[in-house]
């Protein structure tokens, strides 16, 4: 357990980001939060608090699934699934079934490594067993698969989101550094894709075709190394996903849409190379916000809660190579940028407690769990 401390407005270095959309970039002069860091994990990516306990269970990129408690021991839990770890690949996602407090169920992603030195992001769900000495998954079941499996360790995404009915699993798939899948109907990669929570394939998605399974997952293409995906208090689902060298995305994620990667963007390639700019009638959605230079987003949340009354109807994002936490401001099916507060560290997740307190995650082999609370006047 690490000892708490807070950070105040005479901490904060003001940055700045480019314009999305003709709007500038809020940089923050003053926190209204203090910080408070409560734990150290070994390359965290994933948090999800478990409702009706003490608990909240935290993913390691190598292969870990912990379950924490605030004033209690951390522990691990067992039987969780043998993950490919390397690169930008391991353990991934990990979210709670909407009727968790019946099921026990839980939904996690990881890296699974298939023959001839290739892999993919898998999904699976098991029941969460939790009161015993040994906390432990029974009943692991896998769902889900990137198809094709493919050579490289990067861009797997494998974020996850329950609709609000609890109906319908979203999972947000990488093009895995390959470009064209992205554009594959297929393909799964490069995908937002729309499944039953037993992995089964729902027949009014989009592209639905009984006879090509892969196809028939795809609610959405044309995306990245989309690394986060959230629903807002009106059903709409958004994700961010990050640019190639620049332009990283916050988008709505419509039925049957067309991102346009690797055709549009507004970044360009990593050796230089120009990617056309998303323009009017170009036939693809264009992002809602982006930011030029990069902020290289993880981990997406809608905030909803009572604690910062000010926050409610914002996403906020993390920012990995930004180090900073970045709040935008919906406006039915528009955006504002509000604020980007420096935070010194890669934030690989933004999580809302069950109080309304804002978690964070830091990435790397000593990342921190932060917990944010309303600044003391």
């Amino acid at each position: 357990m690490l000892r708490a401390f807070s950070l105040t407005a005479a901490s904060l270095i003001a940055a700045a980001c480019a314009p999305s959309s003709g709007k500038a970039e809020i940089s923050t002069g003053a926190r209204p939060f203090e910080i408070t860091a409560v734990a150290t994990f070994n390359e965290p990516w994933a948090m999800a608090f478990v409702p009706g306990t003490p608990y909240a269970l935290i993913t390691e990129k190598g292969g870990t699934l912990k379950l924490w408690q605030a004033d209690g021991p951390v522990r691990d839990v067992a039987d969780v699934p043998a993950v490919d770890y390397g690169g930008q690949g391991g353990f991934g996602d990990v979210i709670v079934a909407p009727d968790f407090a019946d099921s026990g169920m839980v939904y996690l992603s990881w890296v699974e490594a298939g023959a001839d030195d290739i892999r993919g992001a898998v999904v699976g769900r098991a029941r969460l067993d939790y009161q015993g000495s040994q906390p432990r998954l029974t009943g692991l079941q896998k769902i889900w698969e990137q198809s094709p499996k493919v050579a490289g360790r990067g861009h797997f995404g494998h974020r996850l989101a329950f609709s609000p009915d609890g109906k319908y699993l979203f999972i947000a798939s990488g093009e895995r550094q390959k470009f064209d899948p992205a554009q594959d109907m297929n393909a799964n990669l490069g995908k937002v894709l729309r499944i039953y929570p037993d992995g089964s394939i729902p027949k009014d998605n989009p592209f639905y075709d009984a006879a090509n399974p892969v196809r028939s997952q795809i609610w959405s293409l044309g995306h990245r190394n989309p690394l986060g995906l959230a629903f807002d208090d009106k059903g709409q689902l958004w994700n961010q996903e990050m640019g190639p060298r620049h332009g990283d995305e916050l988008n709505l994620v419509r039925r049957g849409a067309n991102y346009g990667y690797p055709k549009v963007s507004n970044g360009n390639h990593y050796d230089g190379r120009d990617i056309p700019d998303h323009a009017p009638g170009d036939g693809f959605e264009a992002p809602k916000a982006y930011w030029v230079p990069a902020i290289s987003p993880g981990g997406l949340m809608f905030y909803n809660g009572a604690l910062f009354p000010a926050w409610k109807g914002s996403l906020f994002l993390g920012g990995l190579g930004g180090e900073a936490l970045v709040r935008v401001k919906v406006n039915g099916e528009s955006v504002d940028k509000a604020d980007h507060w420096p935070m010194g560290a890669r934030i690989r997740e933004v999580e809302q407690g069950p109080d309304g307190a804002v978690w964070l995650l830091e990435d790397g082999p000593e990342g921190r769990l932060l917990k944010l609370t309303p600044a003391k006047p």
